[in-house]
This record gives C-alpha cells, sequence and structure tokens, in this order.
C-alpha cells in the first residue's frame, strides 16, 4: 500500500496485538460458545464466512434491532455492518417482524403462489421500474438463473464480467486477470472446470477493453454492479454504464446490473435513479428485511424471449429456480420491506445521515493528515487506503492492507462499533441516528490518534 509510511504500518501491527488481548478479556461467553460450537460446525460457526472477521474467536450475537445488536457478553454495539448489506433496513424492522408473525399461522412454503403474489409483483415493478420479475431464494441463485436466460435467449455462451467483481458464489463470475488472460481465482475450493472458457474478464471503466471483447459477436451478456463493491469501492467513472448500456444494445449482448450493495443508492436502486434500463437487473439481501430472498427484474421485450426459450425446450429441469423460492414466507416479508419500510422517507433519512458521516469521516482524515479517502454510494461508504478513489480492482487492491484494516475495524469492535469485515464499508439504515454517527467518529478519530502517534 502506497500511501501508508512504515510508523503507520508498525503502529498498527502493535495496536492489533494489544486489541486482540483485550477482544478477549471483553468476550469470554463468545469464546465458550465458540469452542462449544467447533463440536459440530467447521470453525464453530455456522457459515465459514463468519470466522473471517479478524477476532480471536467469532463474535455471537444474542438480539439485533435498528442499528444496534447485543453480543452474548451483553454489549451493545452500533452496527455500520449492517449484515453486509442484508440488514440495510435494519434489524428486525417492525412492519416486516409483523408481516412473518401474521404468515407464520398461515404457512410457509407450497411451491404454489400464495396470494400475495400479484402485491409483490406490483411492489417491486413500482420501486425498481422494471415490469416483469421472478423470485430466487438469494442473489448468487438470482445471478445464475439470468445467466441461463441470457444464454438461452442469445444463443451465445460467453459471460463479460470485470476483473474485481462480485456476484455472490456464482461460479461463472469467479475470476481473475493474470497476465491479461482470464482464470479461475486461486482461491476456489474444489474447482474443475477451467472457468476463462466460457468467461471474460477486463479492467472496470475500460470502455475499449469491453467493445474489443463485445466485437467478437460471442458474449451472451455483460454482468456487473454500477460500482464495484467487494474489493472496496471502485465507482464508475461518468457515463461508463450508459456507455455500456450503449455498446451492449449495438452488439447484441445483455446487459445484467447486479444492485445487491447499490440498493444503497437511492429508493428504486442506482439504475432507475441514473435513468438507465438494463436487461435484467437483479437485487438480494435488503429486500426481504434481512430474510433470505432475491428477486430479477426484466422488460416485457425480454420476457417474451424468455418464455419462447422455455416453451422451446424439451420437458424437464431448466436449471432455474428451487423448491423454496417465492415461498408465503418470503412474499410477506417482500411486501412489508418494499411498501412500508424501503419508502421514500427512509431513504432521504438513510442518505442525509451518510452525507453527514461523509463529511466527518473527511474531516478526521484531513485532522490528522491521512492521504486516504472517502467513496459514497448514497447510504454506503468506504474508507479506503488511498487519497483518491480508485478506478479498478487492481488499484483497490493496491490500496488494502490486512492489518491495518484488521486493527481498526477491533479497535472499533472493542468500543461498541461494527464495520463490515472484508474492507471498510459502512451503512446508514433508517434506523440509525445522529447519536450512532457521532460515536462512530469519536471511536475511529480515537484510533486514528492511535495510529497515527510515533
Amino acid at each position: 500500500m502506497h500511501s501508508t509510511n512504515d510508523s503507520l504500518i508498525s503502529n498498527a501491527a502493535r495496536l492489533l496485538k494489544s486489541e486482540r488481548q483485550r477482544y478477549l478479556q471483553l468476550h469470554p461467553s463468545s469464546a465458550r460458545l465458540a469452542d462449544e460450537a467447533r463440536q459440530h460446525f467447521l470453525y464453530g460457526v455456522p457459515m465459514h464466512w463468519m470466522n473471517d472477521w479478524g477476532t480471536p474467536t467469532p463474535l455471537f450475537v444474542r438480539e439485533a434491532k435498528g442499528a444496534h445488536f447485543t453480543c452474548a457478553d451483553h454489549i451493545d454495539y452500533t452496527d455500520f455492518c449492517l449484515g453486509d448489506t442484508g440488514a440495510m433496513f435494519g434489524h428486525s424492522p417492525e412492519p416486516v417482524a409483523r408481516a412473518l408473525e401474521e404468515q407464520a399461522r398461515r404457512g410457509f412454503t407450497t411451491m404454489l403462489p400464495g396470494v400475495k403474489t400479484p402485491d409483490v409483483g406490483a411492489a417491486l415493478a413500482d420501486q425498481f421500474g422494471l415490469p416483469y420479475w421472478q423470485l430466487a431464494t438469494t442473489a448468487t441463485d438470482a445471478n445464475r438463473f439470468v445467466l441461463r436466460w441470457a444464454r438461452a435467449v442469445t444463443g451465445r455462451s460467453k459471460l463479460l464480467v470485470f476483473d474485481g467483481c462480485y456476484h455472490g458464489t456464482v461460479d461463472d463470475t469467479m475470476v481473475d486477470v493474470e497476465e491479461g488472460k482470464t482464470v479461475s481465482r486461486a482461491s476456489l475450493l474444489g474447482q474443475t472446470v477451467d472457468l476463462g472458457l466460457h468467461t471474460v474478464a477486463v479492467d472496470f471503466n475500460d470502455l475499449a477493453a469491453v467493445e474489443r471483447e463485445l466485437a467478437t459477436g460471442e458474449i451472451a451478456c455483460l454482468l456487473t454492479e454500477p460500482a464495484l463493491t467487494n474489493c472496496g469501492m471502485v465507482p464508475a467513472l461518468p457515463g461508463f454504464i450508459a456507455s455500456l448500456r450503449e455498446l451492449t444494445k449495438r452488439y447484441g449482448t445483455l446487459l445484467i446490473l447486479d444492485e445487491t450493495h447499490t440498493i444503497s443508492s437511492g429508493r428504486g436502486g442506482w439504475a432507475r435513479n441514473a435513468g438507465i434500463e438494463p436487461d435484467f437487473i437483479v437485487f438480494g439481501k435488503p429486500i426481504a428485511g434481512g430474510l433470505p430472498a432475491a428477486a430479477y427484474g426484466f422488460s416485457e421485450a425480454l420476457a417474451k424471449r424468455m418464455q419462447a426459450a422455455k416453451d422451446a425446450a424439451p420437458p424437464g429441469h431448466s436449471g432455474i429456480g428451487t423448491t423454496l423460492s417465492g415461498n408465503m414466507m418470503t412474499l410477506a416479508a417482500l411486501h412489508a420491506t418494499l411498501t412500508e419500510v424501503a419508502t421514500p422517507a427512509a431513504y432521504e433519512h438513510m442518505q442525509t445521515l451518510a452525507a453527514t458521516l461523509e463529511q466527518g469521516l473527511n474531516a478526521l482524515l484531513e485532522r490528522h493528515a491521512l492521504p486516504w479517502c472517502i467513496t459514497r454510494i448514497g447510504a454506503r461508504l468506504e474508507l479506503q487506503f488511498c487519497p483518491t478513489a480508485p478506478v479498478n480492482a487492481k488499484e483497490a487492491r493496491a490500496a488494502q492492507h490486512d492489518d491495518l484494516e484488521h486493527a481498526v475495524h477491533l479497535y472499533l469492535l472493542n468500543r461498541g462499533v461494527l464495520l463490515t469485515p472484508f474492507h471498510n464499508m459502512m451503512l446508514v439504515c433508517p434506523e440509525t441516528r445522529q447519536a450512532d454517527i457521532d460515536t462512530l467518529l469519536k471511536v475511529l478519530g480515537d484510533c486514528l490518534a492511535t495510529l497515527t502517534t510515533s
């Protein structure tokens, strides 16, 4: 990381060591639960990512409500991770909890459409703009299904993505660029197929590279977020996504926007607020208040092509859909979230406080003379260890430093403030208050003072 001097790195290493000791002193119940859970769960957690926070043992949660949660040791936390967007509208929103309680007495799943289906479709169209929808259980599933549809309707096999992309655990997208070649990520477990056979990756914000690949006539679809959000944050340069829309139309390629994270942009998501209509759009994580749910939308013209492809295929499993997709509990949570939680007023509150947080964070960086930057997309903010926002994944990776990130995260966690573990992302939810912003800025300010003191 070029922008961080040796003394800062040395201070971060010392701070990380002392904060690990402090964590163990503060969290004996979490440590005990981790030991018990290891008897039956790999790494002592239900899903191994939960072990990737950089803490000596996993932090176990007792209760979560609004913008706060309480851990097993009864410590209250101000939560700016919010389930890495899953709880972007706050933990256990009251309208969702009420809808689930009511539906729980009427059935969970039948593999038949519930009576709320028309209402949920209307709510999705109203909020996100596209007229036709299908439901999935996760955004990963939604992306996988959309790739199948895209290949089916175009008759093409290849996918174009960007280096550093994140679309859940879709096999086709788990690629890196090495020496100009698209290769399977080295971190993948059990990978047997060369993903570079049907996936091409290029640098984000590189229109010339995009057009070069589209011009081959082999690309069924281009799948991207409106901004890269999982390797730090890489915003699109002005006009970049609009140019992707133009190029994909020119070369007969479908444009898929994965807005699972950029739903933070504003009500309706990034694309609707930017006036851009993709061929497919994917939403997941927070759209059912934090319960597993995702949706993908598409135009009327594309709906006709999809139906024609399905009707022309032989009977049998299409490879699209899962048994629990669109169950009655999901429909209830979706409808309550879209109509009562993700409201214009909620987004206005989130964006106003996020702007306040952005100003406060920039003031801290200036006060401590740190050559870092803050990037914001609506209610989502990212602290990056570089003077300006990166323009591609290579620049974003170059700005990362594991020990420094872990030291900052653990210092904040030990003082009741939670950030996203894998980078420095912060989210503001409808239940976040000015006092929560003040707490984050105070604790982070103390952390930066410790790091910059020789």
